[in-house]
Parts: structure tokens; sequence; C-alpha cells
């Protein structure tokens, strides 16, 4: 099984999102699915989802130091919803 989850997104939206809402920031696989992201969830952090949402992030062509360009990579964003009362630890 490939890897689901990457990381935690430790930003300040996302302390203000979990703060608000009992909602984490997850950055995922762009090829994974709302249900794949629920069961990665739910087996590493052994909380409870109530719902998944997803971003796409499609890839921006920037500029090199040496006038050349380049695209970074598309990445995908979700945003988890766990049950009152439920945290994930980010250590």
């Amino acid at each position: 099984m490939k890897t689901i989850i990457r990381k935690v997104s430790v930003t300040e939206k996302g302390a203000r999102v979990g703060t608000e809402s009992n909602q984490y920031m997850l950055e995922v696989a762009p090829e994974a699915t709302k249900p794949q992201i629920r069961e990665a969830v739910e087996a590493q952090f052994g909380v409870h989802v109530e719902s998944v949402n997803t971003a796409n992030y499609r890839p921006r062509t920037v500029a090199t130091r040496t006038r050349r360009t380049t695209q970074t990579q598309a990445w995908k964003r979700a945003y988890v919803t766990l049950r009152a009362g439920e945290r994930i630890e980010i250590a």
C-alpha cells in the first residue's frame, strides 16, 4: 500500500481551523480518494473521522536563478473533521 498521508500541515491556518471546528489539515497523495484518506487517518491516529474535504493544488511555473522555468509538483490537501473530543497528537 502506498503512503496516503504525507504529513500533518502545521501552519497558522491549520491551527486556526483546528481550534475552531475540530479539523486538521493533512498533505496527502494526489491520487488518494476520500474513503482511502478516512481509512488511513483512522488506522494511523486511532480516531474517528466524521468528514473529509479535499483541495487539489496545480503545479506552478517558477523561474530559476538561471532564467529557466520549471514546475512545482501538484499536491493535495485534505481537511479532516474528527468527532467531538478527539484529537490528533502532533509530535
